[in-house]
């Protein structure tokens, strides 16, 4: 049996982590290549069915991730993003997924190494969490 290895879609702010992102490839860091990013203008405009649908279509974890709080260019939208990621957390279960296939992480502009390692870190924890049920919760 071949070894699992995780799909993780991660919804990252334009201003923020899609720059740390874009830096740690420039500074030749590595994180795993089956994380696919998705860049927003800010991580206020997630929508929560965007994640659902994510993990619904097979995603084994979503990630989202954007600037610290206090520094959004959009001046509050991280702080609507923390909202809305602790509730759908809450509401996961209702779905049939645990609340860890979905992670908020807040990584700045110049944070390029912090960002290959919170990516390889989601992927080793996702890995031993093991794949989504997602075929079987669509009845595929």
């Amino acid at each position: 049996m071949p070894s699992f290895e995780p799909k993780i879609i991660a919804f990252v702010c334009n201003w923020c982590t899609y720059t740390a992102a874009d830096l740690a490839g420039a500074s030749r860091q590595t994180y795993p290549s089956n994380v696919r990013l998705i860049r927003v203008m800010c991580t206020g405009m997630v929508d929560p069915q965007y994640v659902i649908k994510a993990l619904l279509e097979g995603a084994d974890a979503v990630l989202v991730s954007g600037c610290h709080p206090g520094d959004c260019h959009y001046i509050n939208g991280n702080y609507k993003a923390r909202r809305r990621i602790k509730l759908l957390k809450e509401i996961l279960p209702q779905f049939g997924f645990a609340p860890e296939r979905l992670q908020l992480t807040w990584i700045g502009a110049s944070d390029g190494i912090q960002f290959a390692q919170i990516m390889r870190d989601l992927t080793a924890r996702i890995k031993k969490l093991g794949p989504s049920q997602a075929g079987e919760i669509m009845g595929m």
